[in-house]
């Protein structure tokens, strides 16, 4: 049943990134064919074709390897300044120059007759940045969809006044580590000497009216190592407790809770519930979301040389280490298999993880780095510019910026990607996390 329910979180996963891929390009060619450009292809994966069939003037069809997937616009690279588009030089100079020569003269050989005007690089520069924005764009959309659901449907826990655990001793809690059992040299938690039980509900704190358990920790914490009196609701009674709180270890509240502080503690752990969250926190949680994975793409080169290090065995494995689709499914499938959860708890997480995959998907391919969309967005941005400034002086129109030359930095960048994907699968097989 493990093994059926294991398979079944990984094809079920594999299956949701597959749509999400099909619906990127899908993007791509909406507004691509909206604007006038012809479309030729249309495929979800790479390899061998599997199926095809062609509507209008556009093949629809799927590859062998489902994890990915493009679409064939006309003209995406112009011709070269002052040569005809379908005159290319069949040798150049330089690697780069028959590489540069050679993209060229493929992006032309579907062009036809009656085809000039549906070139993809004649468009107007906003045209184009909708073009290639688009299946980004619709990959954060999936993500907040993904998300809301869950926030909406499922709920978000939150922890109430109510007590779920008391601790019998006071330990250090720090940032990365597993606080240790309790010791007979520990001193006992001001929470079990005040005589706390699970199951009180806290109303009151030194005179002050509890409404949130936020709002208790945060006085809690500000009340360091002073005397506390304690208001719970006990089976309907009001009872009052007396303690001092003392000054503990403790992550810190403020950012990512990343870093440790020494404030007031307790020692108790509030019962949580579900509650339905509407668009605007889905909204806040998904900038913050977007804001954490910016910076992870920023650390990304440190992150993999970590991965490189734990695959020749130098060092373990990060726990918040990058991976590849192949370790991804691998947890969609430890999640689905995962008995010891509710069946709502495992939908909701194997949904989140494939929102957050969408999300990282769509910003990654923000960068502004051919051979991702960022670097035609790029390109689309810098003709605007260069031709507004242009107007504005009263020069001649210096034409469509040629993303060509920057085919160079793509042939690179597509080789860097191809290196960091055949580690992070090496890694999820060797080494996963």
């Amino acid at each position: 049943m493990t093994a059926l329910l294991y398979l079944a979180g990984v094809v079920l996963f594999v299956a949701g990134l597959a749509i999400s891929i099909g619906l990127h390009e899908a993007g791509h060619m909406a507004f691509g064919k909206l604007f006038g450009v012809r479309v030729p292809q249309y495929f979800i994966g790479f390899g061998k074709t599997v199926w095809s069939t062609k509507r209008g003037e556009t093949e629809y069809g799927v590859k062998a390897f489902p994890l990915g997937g493009y679409v064939k616009m006309i003209g995406m690279l112009p011709p070269a300044p002052g040569a005809d588009a379908r005159r290319i030089r069949k040798s150049n100079t330089g690697m780069f120059a028959q590489l540069v020569s050679d993209a060229r003269a493929s992006e032309y050989e579907l062009i036809e007759d009656g085809d000039e005007d549906r070139v993809f690089y004649k468009l107007p520069w906003w045209k184009k940045l909708t073009v290639m924005g688009a299946g980004a764009t619709i990959n954060v959309l999936i993500a907040f969809l993904l998300f809301g659901g869950v926030f909406a449907l499922h709920g978000v826990q939150e922890p109430t006044t109510t007590i779920g655990v008391v601790s019998d001793c006071v330990v250090a809690i720090h940032v990365g580590e597993r606080p240790h059992k309790c010791r007979p040299q520990d001193p006992v938690a001001p929470a079990h000497e005040a005589g706390l039980r699970k199951g009180d509900r806290v109303v009151a704190f030194n005179g002050t009216t509890i409404t949130s358990y936020a709002q208790l920790q945060r006085l809690v914490r500000a009340n360091g190592s002073g005397t506390a009196s304690i208001a719970v609701d006990r089976d309907g009674r009001r009872v009052v407790l007396h303690t001092s709180t003392t000054v503990n270890a403790l992550p810190s509240l403020q950012g990512d809770g990343t870093t440790t502080v020494h404030a007031g503690f307790l020692g108790i752990t509030p019962t949580v519930h579900f509650v339905g969250k509407g668009a605007g926190y889905t909204v806040r949680t998904m900038a913050g979301y977007t804001w954490d994975t910016v910076t992870a793409l920023a650390h990304l080169p440190q992150k993999l040389w970590g991965v490189a290090e734990a695959v020749v065995g130098a060092q373990p494995r990060a726990q918040d280490s990058p991976m590849s689709v192949v370790g991804a499914s691998r947890v969609a499938g430890q999640i689905a298999s995962d008995q010891k959860i509710s069946l709502g708890d495992r939908v909701a997480s194997a949904v989140m993880l494939l929102g957050a995959v969408n999300l990282f998907v769509g910003v990654f391919n923000f960068v502004p780095l051919l051979p991702l969309d960022g670097g035609h967005m790029a390109g689309a941005l810098f003709e605007a510019v260069r031709r507004g400034i242009a107007r504005l002086r009263g020069r001649p129109d210096p034409g469509y910026f040629d993303v060509a030359r920057l085919l160079p930095v793509a042939y690179v960048m597509a080789g860097l990607l191809l290196v960091m994907t055949v580690l992070l699968v090496y890694a999820d097989i060797v080494v996963p996390v």
